[in-house]
């Protein structure tokens, strides 16, 4: 391990990271002004005094905005054809990809290093169903590939909006999802309406409060903000009464909300 300019280091050309959220990398920052960079970077060499990332980009990035001046790294020769399979491993065991980050590295290792998924699943120890059901996320429309990349649709919403044929369809169930922070239960289960042909004629999705509804919306957001819980109104199909739907997730959690709506 040696200390290193951080002007002398060039990110990995390999990354399949494409996302750094901001937040969390100027608090990454605060705490290298304080601490240092605890971890070191692993780099290899390119040239004299130039190095290039394999894995600690992230770390890198904040310690520029740290304004320091060396970060500590370690120095390994690695040749290009290890270089995605090695930072793919390390943002995987970091969990630092989101689920399209993760589905584009799996299909670019299946394309440049002419590998099967199975393959693939040995060399970053994962079981070939996993790999094959992150590639099939690559088949949503880009407008919703951009979704999970901005973690406002999860890996189990994705999956679930693949049931769905209609691109157009697919859009609508996911503009529901975000609005209504539905979980990935609640969207298999419209889904699967979907697919047996409820729904499919109305003007919304199964289980959605007309966006003109106002009202309803705004109690329905208010219930959340007071039970700390997923809350659901749901109008009736007469236009009279309805019900509501309040997820617990423990037997604790059960006793907490009961305290909170009988006032005690």
């Amino acid at each position: 391990m040696l200390e290193v300019d951080v002007n002398c280091i060039e990110p990995n050309t390999f990354q399949p990271r494409t996302h750094f959220d901001e937040a969390k990398l100027e608090e990454l920052a605060q705490s290298i002004r304080v601490n240092g960079v605890i971890q070191p970077l692993l780099v290899r060499r390119i040239g004299a005094d130039r190095y290039e990332l394999i894995a600690g980009e992230r770390r890198w990035r904040a310690a520029q905005r740290a304004s320091l001046q060396q970060v500590p790294v370690i120095i390994r020769v690695i040749p290009d054809d290890k270089m995605l399979e090695l930072a793919l491993i390390e943002n995987i065991q970091r969990q630092e990809l989101n689920a399209i980050e993760e589905a584009l590295a799996y299909k670019r290792l299946i394309e440049t290093l002419n590998l099967t998924q199975e393959m693939v699943a040995q060399r970053v120890g994962r079981d070939r169903t996993y790999i094959t059901n992150y590639l099939r996320l690559l088949r949503l429309p880009d407008s919703l590939q951009q979704l999970v990349e901005q973690e406002k649709l999860s890996m189990g919403h994705a999956r679930a909006l693949l049931g769905i044929e209609d691109p157009v369809l697919q859009t609508r169930v996911a503009n529901n999802i975000i609005e209504r922070g539905m979980s990935v239960r609640e969207t298999e289960r419209t889904i699967r309406q979907i697919i047996d042909g409820k729904g499919l004629n109305s003007k919304t999705v199964p289980g959605q409060i007309e966006r003109d509804d106002a009202n309803l919306m705004a109690a329905e957001s208010k219930l959340r903000r007071r039970l700390g819980t997923h809350v659901k109104l749901i109008p009736s199909h007469t236009g009279k009464g309805g019900k509501i739907e309040v997820e617990y997730y423990s037997d604790n959690d059960l006793h907490r909300l009961y305290q909170l709506i009988i006032g005690a």
